[in-house]
């Protein structure tokens, strides 16, 4: 039976798992009146992302994995315009976002590297 669990050695899914906890600590001073807004969009964006990779690595098949690795990339570009949208709302201060917006950038391109290395569908 193959390894269901080794989706956690992935750099990648590691990536995914750090960035959403930084989008969890920066959404935690998020005001009160954003807890079911942007708190809750970013928030459940950033779980997405690892949640895919792993789905995808546990369905075994290339074009699955593919599939799922393409909603994790659609999932960064959203979360970043949701950061983007925060900072423009001030509750994200511009080093937050820099920081945040370098880790999204490096993960869609490390996503945009694998889903190219898998074969074709």
């Amino acid at each position: 039976m193959p390894d269901l669990t080794g989706y956690r050695d992935l750099k990648i899914w590691q990536s995914a798992m750090e960035l959403a906890e930084a989008v969890y600590a920066a959404t935690g001073h998020f005001p009160l009146g954003e807890l079911h807004g942007l708190t809750a969009q970013l928030r459940q964006t950033a779980i997405v992302i690892p949640a895919h990779i792993a789905e995808g690595y546990g369905l075994h098949t290339p074009p699955d994995y593919q599939r799922c690795l393409t909603l994790a990339r659609g999932a960064v570009l959203r979360l970043e315009t949701l950061l983007l949208l925060s900072h423009r709302l001030d509750h994200l201060e511009q080093d937050t976002l820099t920081g945040l917006l370098a880790q999204t950038d490096a993960l869609a391109r490390s996503l945009n590297a694998l889903v190219q290395s898998l074969p074709a569908p």
